[in-house]
């Protein structure tokens, strides 16, 4: 698929699902408490998306004919589970867990895509740096999201904060998105500067660096979604929708 340029109209529209996609995340972010249920968690933000007038992006999402449905509104992926946890009432939230929420949403026919990873209740020292670093990281690729610039400096801007600090996950990325939930260019967090496609003006993209206290290898499970650390490290995984204008990058799914 080719990279999409969106036009003034369906940024407008974006910009609107931003703020409803940032909002949404604030009210869940203060809504997490030790003792709930994955499901729970996952329960309210779908009230909350159809509350919005929104669609839940994910409920329902299949990359491919190869891939269940996934079925839940909510990403949940807690401690050592990187990415796509899928949200079930097994799970117990508990104080000091690490817990990423990823949030997709469809707004009168677009997309937005954003995750944050909250600390519950008492966290370490070592935990909480690495929340902090991911969150800094994700601020130095969005300021490289800029026009003339490529997808390779962004991904440098990412590595090289990181500086092997932590491992840096290479085999999931960020993406275009828009038009659908997930879009080309392949964004990833690594990459030398220049290398890469180029970023234009209209192109708007998630970018998500992922960051984990051991080693970077993951695992794939069978369920076909979820992502863990190889070695059970913790793992922090932090995202944003970002316009790219002549101006610099605008992040769409802030307040």
């Amino acid at each position: 698929m080719a990279i999409i340029i969106k036009t003034p109209e369906q940024i407008a529209v974006m910009r609107t699902a931003g703020k409803i996609h940032a909002q949404i995340l604030n009210t869940l972010e203060k809504f997490i408490q030790p003792g709930m249920t994955a499901m729970e968690l996952n329960n309210e933000a779908d009230r909350l998306v159809r509350a919005a007038g929104a669609v839940p992006a994910f409920l329902g999402y299949q990359p491919d004919h190869t891939y269940p449905k996934y079925p839940a509104s909510l990403c949940v992926s807690i401690n050592d589970v990187i990415v796509h946890g899928i949200p079930t009432d097994e799970i117990i939230i508990r104080s000091g867990d690490l817990v990423s929420i990823d949030l997709g949403l469809e707004y009168k026919n677009m997309f937005t895509d954003s995750a944050r990873t909250v600390m519950v209740g008492e966290v370490s020292a070592e935990k909480k740096q690495l929340v902090y670093d991911a969150y800094e990281a994700l601020a130095r690729g969005i300021d490289a999201a800029r026009a003339g610039n490529t997808v390779g400096d962004i991904g440098y801007a990412i590595e090289s904060f990181n500086n092997k600090k932590y491992g840096n996950v290479r085999e999931l990325s960020g993406h275009g998105v828009g038009v659908k939930i997930h879009e080309d260019p392949y964004v990833p967090n690594y990459g030398k500067p220049g290398r890469g496609a180029k970023l234009r003006a209209g192109m708007i993209i998630a970018i998500e660096p992922m960051f984990n206290l051991g080693t970077s290898d993951v695992d794939f499970w069978d369920d076909m979604y979820t992502v863990t650390t190889r070695d059970g490290a913790w793992s922090a995984h932090v995202e944003h929708t970002v316009l790219i204008t002549e101006n610099g990058p605008e992040i769409l799914t802030e307040l």
